[in-house]
C-alpha cells in the first residue's frame, strides 16, 4: 500500500473549481488552484508526491462544511486538512437572505476544528482567508461585504492561533495585485478567481503551507 500523504482540500466554489463527480483524472480536482498545487507538487515530488482530494462543494458555508464533515473529511484519514469557507456566508447575511438569518460562521468552524483535533490529532490543519475585491457583483453592497469579510478574516486568524493550524493570508495578497492589473483580472466577479487568480491563490498556499512528503525536508 502507497504511504504517500493525502491532502484534502475543502470549501466552496472557490475549491470545487467546477470538479467532477467521477474518477476521471482530467477532472476530479477541478479547473481552480486544487489542480494547479496538485500539478506543481506531482512534478516537484514525482513518486514521493502526495495524493490530493477535492471536496469543495459550490454555495457551501461553515454550516454546509460540518453537516458533511464526517464522510467528506473525517472519513478520508487526510494527514493535511485546507479549509478555505466564508464568502456564502457573507453573502446570505450581506443580502439579507434567510439562510444568513443567524451568523454561525466562528461558531460551526470552531466545532468542526474541534472534531478534527479529536478524529485526526495527527492531522495537519491549513485554514485560507476569505477574500473579495470591489468588482462584479459585490460592488453594490461594498462596504457591508468589507466589514463582513474582514470580520471573518479575524475569525479564521484566531482559530488557526487556537487551534494549532498554519495560517494562510490571502486578502492583502489580492489588494497588492491589483497594483498590476484591475480587481476583476484576478477575481472575476469580485469573488470567484480567475485563472492568474487561482495561481496566485496556488502559490501563496505553496509558500505558506511548504508542504514537504515525508522524508523530505531540504529539496
Amino acid at each position: 500500500m502507497s504511504d504517500n500523504q493525502t491532502l484534502l482540500f475543502i470549501g466552496d466554489s472557490i475549491t470545487d473549481g467546477a470538479r467532477g463527480r467521477t474518477s476521471d483524472p482530467n477532472h476530479i480536482l477541478g479547473h481552480g488552484y486544487v489542480f494547479q498545487i496538485a500539478g506543481k507538487l506531482g512534478l516537484e515530488y514525482g513518486a514521493d508526491a502526495p495524493r490530493i482530494v477535492n471536496r469543495g462543494v459550490s454555495g457551501d458555508r461553515a454550516s454546509d462544511l460540518y453537516a458533511r464533515w464526517n464522510e467528506d473529511a473525517i472519513a478520508v484519514r487526510p494527514d493535511v486538512v485546507s479549509i478555505l469557507v466564508g464568502v456564502n456566508d457573507a453573502y446570505y447575511i450581506v443580502n439579507g437572505d434567510p439562510r444568513g438569518a443567524s451568523d454561525r460562521f466562528r461558531r460551526t468552524y470552531g466545532h468542526l476544528l474541534e472534531e478534527t483535533r479529536t478524529a485526526l490529532p495527527d492531522a495537519r490543519v491549513v485554514l485560507l482567508e476569505p477574500f473579495a475585491l470591489r468588482t462584479g457583483g459585490v460592488v453594490e453592497r461594498w462596504d457591508a461585504w468589507s466589514a463582513k469579510l474582514a470580520e471573518y478574516r479575524l475569525a479564521v486568524g484566531e482559530l488557526a492561533r487556537e487551534h494549532g493550524a498554519t495560517f494562510v493570508p490571502l486578502q492583502a495578497l489580492f489588494d497588492d495585485a491589483c497594483l498590476r492589473a484591475p480587481e476583476s483580472h484576478w477575481l472575476w466577479d469580485g469573488i470567484h478567481p480567475t485563472a492568474a487568480g487561482h495561481e496566485l491563490l496556488a502559490r501563496q498556499w505553496l509558500d505558506v503551507a511548504a508542504f514537504r512528503p515525508r522524508g523530505r525536508t531540504g529539496d
